[in-house]
């Protein structure tokens, strides 16, 4: 079958679904110009500069240890989403969520950009870019704006850090919490965007699905864990197939109205 087909195939049976959970990784963002670190055209594939691992460099262990390599990875990050923004992707599923009885994110994202776009239940399950915290009191702030090679919380004088999950850390119970209960709530479709599912929390949702018979979609260009079992898989780009599918289901352009 060719990409439209394929498309028009997996609108066909979407079209059907009352609860839908899209599961989105950084292909998602890679266009807005964010970098995969994994995958194809993965940044990081291999050691860092100073010859440690990029799972090792973003750890909580070197955060403790070696905050300076740490944030200066986590900068880097930070530095790639500070100018960009959600892009035709994004807006496809905000406008998307309108089709169905309830549209559920789960995000691996840490750039908030799904929640810029207008999507209304987001869980951010490895926290977010745009906030800081102190490690050591309970001072918060917008990481917009600071510079320092390692910023320091203006109360206690500690190293702060982004409310984001490094390599080795829990994640956050909150956002756990809200995915389970909105797994215990069920969905009849669930669909893997621009991710390679090696965490456990992300491909399960894609194999309970898949054994229970509900509608299975991975957007991939590549092969992942979930590829051998999802019932349609789109080759392409996230966006691509995000704006096609929505384009299809009647919600593939905004509408502006002047009273």
């Amino acid at each position: 079958m060719t990409l439209d087909e394929t498309l028009d195939a997996v609108a066909a049976e979407l079209a059907k679904a009352r609860r839908v959970l899209v599961i989105t990784g950084a292909g998602l963002s890679a266009d807005s110009g964010l970098p995969t670190y994994r995958g194809l055209g993965g940044l990081y594939n291999g050691e860092t500069a100073e010859g440690v691992p990029i799972e090792a460099a973003l750890s909580g262990q070197m955060l403790r240890q070696r905050p300076a390599l740490c944030w200066k990875y986590m900068r880097q990050i930070g530095d790639a989403c500070r100018g960009a923004g959600p892009n035709p992707g994004h807006h496809a599923l905000a406008r998307l969520q309108d089709r169905f009885e309830h549209l559920s994110v789960l995000t691996q994202n840490v750039d908030g950009f799904h929640s810029q776009a207008g999507s209304r239940d987001v869980i951010e399950i490895h926290g977010n870019l745009s906030r800081l915290v102190c490690t050591h009191c309970p001072w918060q702030g917008a990481a917009k704006g600071v510079r320092d090679r390692v910023p320091h919380c203006p109360s206690c004088g500690q190293v702060v850090r982004p409310t984001v999950v490094l390599f080795g850390e829990m994640l956050p119970d909150a956002a756990v919490l809200r995915l389970h209960q909105a797994l215990d709530a069920g969905f009849d479709a669930v669909i893997s965007v621009g991710t390679t599912s090696v965490f456990p929390y992300i491909a399960g949702p894609v194999h309970a699905a898949f054994a229970a018979g509900h509608l299975t979609v991975e957007v991939n260009p590549g092969e992942t864990q979930v590829s051998p079992i999802v019932r349609w898989r789109l080759r392409c780009g996230a966006a691509q197939a995000l704006t096609g599918l929505a384009e299809r289901l009647g919600v593939g352009a905004e509408v502006h109205r002047s009273d």
